[in-house]
């Protein structure tokens, strides 16, 4: 595999990771924060409703998951397509 066909490969990879995270991001935040607020609201959570924490709470602690999800992956990524150190 040339160098030029693994950074291609390496980078369409990174993509398709970056777009499912940001995807379920998006859901989490403006979907469950805005969208299916008042749906969310019959169900609580610690005393609050649950529409209300994740637009509060929620998205922040998903985006936190995210980055840590996205580190694991990306450290994968790097040992298959021999980028690590």
């Amino acid at each position: 595999m040339s160098r030029d066909s693994k950074a291609k490969g390496y980078w369409k990879k990174n993509l398709q990771y970056l777009s499912i995270l940001l995807a379920i991001w998006f859901l989490v935040s403006y979907g469950f924060g805005i969208l299916f607020k008042e749906t969310l609201d019959t169900i609580s959570l610690g005393g609050f409703k649950l529409g209300f924490w994740f637009a509060q709470q929620g998205s922040i602690y998903v985006f936190v998951v995210l980055i840590f999800i996205y580190v694991i992956l990306m450290n994968r990524l790097d040992k298959k397509y021999g980028f690590d150190e």
